[in-house]
């Protein structure tokens, strides 16, 4: 008995262009052709097929069954690494099911953990500062993180100076920008003394620490224009100042 390309394709339930690409890769023996130039599969390419059926829909994957060769062997060993693997798959799926599930009844945005992207859509932040938090979430440390959850809970964005630096123009004069400090110093000095740890990133090496902080400048540079960002290097110099002097001050 011998069949055409499309038959074994019906037979092993598969289709024309799975068998062909079984060629291309060397996973099925290329059959002998007729007379006619049609190939002319028999028992030996169906029973390969079959196995190639039964365990793709096992999970292993092409090469994986390449691996394992044409032994008829029970492989033993490759399906106790694909029963690991495949717990592990359960594993994330479980866990992005767990997120879904919280992000239908607190809705926020996707690219944020849960908590987080509840924090965020309550304080209402603007697109510039929703951004920055998408890219800090990935350079701050998981206590950082709930530092930052609990300070957007506890003050929100509604300070006079949030607004204040939002709507700051690029061109804004030295004496809005001092007038500006002027109020978000003290302002962040009580935010920074309630919420500890708000801007520890989770950096465990030098070179980690100084991709985080180059990344943390170039979200900044591109997300603010040069008035904000020249607040920003300010506050910065000035919280500075004021952490001297209490330290001084109590030693």
């Amino acid at each position: 008995m011998a069949w055409s390309t499309r038959e074994i394709a019906e037979l092993a339930g598969t289709s024309l262009r799975a068998v062909r690409h079984y060629h291309e890769i060397g996973l099925l023996a290329e059959p002998e052709r007729r007379a006619n130039g049609y190939k002319r599969y028999g028992v030996a390419h169906l029973v390969r097929l079959l196995r190639i059926k039964r365990l793709t829909d096992l999970g292993f994957s092409l090469p994986q069954i390449a691996e394992m060769g044409n032994a008829d062997e029970h492989p033993e060993e490759a399906l106790r690494a694909l029963d690991t693997e495949l717990a592990e798959k359960i594993d994330r799926l479980q866990q992005a099911r767990t997120e879904i599930a919280e992000a239908l009844k607190q809705p926020g945005p996707l690219d944020l953990p849960p908590d987080l992207a509840a924090a965020t859509a309550e304080a209402k932040l603007t697109d510039a500062d929703r951004s920055f938090v998408v890219v800090m979430s990935r350079l701050l440390s998981d206590s950082a993180i709930d530092a930052y959850q609990d300070m957007l809970h506890a003050t929100g964005t509604d300070h006079p100076s949030n607004a204040a630096f939002d709507a700051l123009p690029a061109d804004a004069d030295e004496q809005t920008k001092e007038a500006l400090l002027d109020s978000m110093v003290p302002y962040i000095l009580e935010v920074q003394a309630e919420h500890q740890g708000v801007s520890e990133f989770k950096a465990a090496s030098p070179r980690e620490q100084r991709l985080a902080v180059h990344t943390m400048r170039s979200a900044l540079e591109e997300l603010y224009n040069p008035a904000q960002l020249d607040v920003i290097r300010r506050l910065s110099v000035r919280l500075a100042a004021e952490a001297a002097a209490a330290a001084e001050a109590g030693g």
